[in-house]
């Protein structure tokens, strides 16, 4: 039996992806006021924490989780 893996910001997610810390321990006030805005692209995997690794593109962003795979800002708008 296989299991489907999330990406790193598939819901549900377990960590704030601005911060890194569980949502269930992160106040509202501990997200940056730029992400708030829509600004900053997210530096945390949603699912396990980590720091991923973010390329910022005049047309978007993209960013990798090692565990979690890749997620593009392109990705994003489609939905």
């Amino acid at each position: 039996m296989t299991s489907v893996i999330p990406g790193p910001l598939q819901q549900p997610l377990r960590f704030g992806v601005y911060t890194g810390i569980e949502l269930e321990l992160q106040a509202a006030d501990e997200v940056p006021t730029a992400a708030r805005l829509g600004l900053e692209p997210p530096r945390f995997c949603g699912q396990c924490g980590r720091r991923m690794v973010v390329q910022v593109r005049p047309d978007g962003w993209d960013a990798r989780c090692s565990r979690h795979g890749t997620v593009d800002s392109s990705e994003l708008g489609q939905r």
